[in-house]
């Protein structure tokens, strides 16, 4: 396994953490009531800030596996595994690691700047695999 695939497995087991760091408190806030349903009506109770900012940086990291994925998929099968793409895909992953406190305590403009470099290695991986 390339080093890239290597960081796609543990930024997919790091999107089951912030799964579960994001499930309890939210099934617990709204209720087995409503996370037990169908959800076809809006919850009675409502997430507290920084629970709704856990499920908030959970789809942002869902999305951002995305480019990432296609990115360190390319690199794999393309045969383009580089030092500088393997650095690109660890930046990644700590960019993301860091992104969840940061994201989950509402620090401003600290997680917009961290998740800026997460995205920039992955577009620079991107890039990489064209030329």
């Amino acid at each position: 396994m390339t080093p890239e695939l290597t960081v796609l497995t543990l930024a997919a087991l790091l999107q089951v953490v912030i799964f579960v760091l994001y499930a309890i408190p939210a099934n617990r806030e709204l209720g087995p009531g409503y996370t037990m349903s169908a959800r076809d009506r809006e919850p009675s109770n409502s997430l507290s800030n920084k629970t709704a900012r856990l499920g908030r940086t959970m789809d942002n990291t869902f999305e951002a596996l995305i480019l990432f994925g296609i990115a360190a998929t390319v690199i794999t099968l393309s045969n383009q595994s580089t030092g500088y793409t393997t650095l690109l895909s660890w930046v990644f992953l700590v960019a993301r690691v860091a992104y969840i406190p940061a994201y989950a305590l509402g620090l401003r403009p600290h997680r917009s700047l961290i998740w800026a470099v997460g995205f920039t290695a992955t577009v620079l991986m991107l890039i990489a695999a064209l030329v």
